[in-house]
């Protein structure tokens, strides 16, 4: 589902983004960057390569902006740009096709403004050794949450080849930014006002490796929230639990920080061995479950969420009943789901594939499971004070990432203390103590 990030001003370009929260993250940096270099009425569409159906909508949204805009320079980049260029460079209604490295840069954007503007900028992306890192200060969010929360991008990139992953070669190698560097961009976030930062990347729990003295995620965390004692909230992006359980500062942290919010989000993808060894995943379904019910010891009020791909090749009923019962297994709080979609070279590609009615009819089984196992863990706040951040004037979410609904208008990016009375339609119904 696309994303469209409001200009700020008449001419300032219209960014449509499609994909993760990385990738929102990133279409405020390419706003800013655009209008830093002068880019004015031009249409910027931040593409995914997640699933054929992202693509899909990418290129209709692409025909519908050149139909709505006939005369606007229309700008495509993002991972599917970055992996077939030509793609969309034949499309055309494209004027210029950005790569992921080029589209963080204002030269990028300046070069468009020159006479004879060059119509491909592709870096090979796998080339690519550091971070960049990107202050924005004044982060307007996916779902327009003005000053509730930001986002530092603390590392880029993916040294895993899971079977069915097309993102390393969008976004490149495991890359980190120096400690020092996501302390100082937090610094200037909560002097700018924002109450919860959110520590975002491809493979956060892979952070470190390639910096001096190999620094760990809950190292980092442990220096930030040291060097951030202003911070009143810091959240983490997707995880994976091979990685985090090996951590010893992040468990830690999770233990004994309330600064950091009791909400994980796990990169799981299936609850089957089979499956998850031709996914070529590297934990097991007994380490998802051990590394749930290990981290509720260390923290009760801990909530997950997940991701799941349902209808995996060679998935049979049986191994697909195993996903299905890790929602209960994991006690899964949020989940995020999709059918499996074949990405050309990636080696699920070449598997045995299920039909599609087939993976779209368990991907709704695993969603309405999903729904009522988010309505029961949002039943047990009835009754219970909460502390919401707010991220819309009557739209917060609270430390445990639950959406709380409220009937009076609040100050966005507030925290608040609030009584919850009802759950209705997913929502915690609320008002301010």
């Amino acid at each position: 589902m696309a994303t469209v990030l409001k200009p700020p001003a008449i001419n300032a370009p219209d960014v449509v983004t499609f994909g993760c929260r990385l990738n929102a993250y990133e279409s405020e940096v390419m706003r800013t960057e655009a209008i830093k270099a002068g880019l004015e009425g031009a249409i910027i569409i931040n593409t995914c390569a997640v699933t054929a159906e992202a693509e899909r909508q990418a290129r209709q949204t692409i025909r519908k902006k050149r139909r709505e805009n006939p005369d606007a320079k229309i700008i495509v980049t993002g991972c599917a740009a970055q992996i077939d260029p030509a793609k969309y460079a034949a499309m055309a209604e494209v004027d210029h096709v950005l790569g992921n490295a080029e589209k963080m840069k204002a030269d990028s954007y300046a070069a468009l403004i020159q006479e004879a503007p060059p119509r491909l900028q592709i870096t090979d992306i796998m080339e690519l050794r550091e971070a960049a890192g990107h202050l924005i200060e004044n982060f307007e969010g996916a779902n327009g949450q003005g000053r509730a929360r930001a986002f530092i991008e603390v590392q880029q990139g993916c040294d895993h080849r899971c079977t069915f992953c097309i993102i390393p070669y969008g976004r490149g190698n495991s890359r980190s930014l120096p400690m020092g560097d996501i302390v100082n961009q937090t610094q200037r976030l909560v002097a700018n006002g924002y109450n919860e930062i959110v520590l975002s990347g491809v493979d956060i729990t892979s952070y470190g490796p390639d910096l001096p003295g190999r620094p760990k995620l809950g190292q980092m965390v442990r220096r930030l929230l040291a060097n951030v004692p202003e911070l009143a909230r810091l959240r983490l992006s997707s995880i994976d639990v091979a990685e985090i359980e090996a951590d010893d500062d992040l468990m830690e942290l999770i233990a004994h920080e309330p600064r950091l919010m009791p909400h994980l989000h796990l990169s799981l993808q299936a609850g089957d061995d089979m499956i998850l060894k031709r996914m070529k995943r590297r934990h097991s379904r007994a380490q998802a479950v051990e590394f749930c019910a290990t981290v509720r010891k260390l923290r009760p009020d801990m909530a997950f969420g997940a991701d799941l791909i349902a209808g995996f090749p060679t998935e049979t009923d049986e191994m697909f009943d195993n996903s299905l019962k890790l929602v209960e297994d994991c006690g899964l709080a949020y989940l995020h789901v999709f059918p499996f979609s074949a990405r050309a070279s990636t080696p699920a590609a070449r598997m045995p594939q299920l039909p599609m009615p087939v993976r779209k009819e368990r991907a709704a089984r695993l969603r309405a499971l999903g729904d009522i196992a988010r309505d029961a863990y949002l039943a047990r706040f009835v009754g219970r004070s909460v502390r919401v951040i707010m991220e819309t004037a009557t739209l917060g979410r609270s430390e445990e990432f639950a959406p709380v609904q409220f009937a009076q208008p609040q100050r966005i990016g507030a925290i608040l203390e609030a009584r919850v009375s009802a759950l209705a339609d997913g929502k915690l119904i609320a008002a301010v103590q």
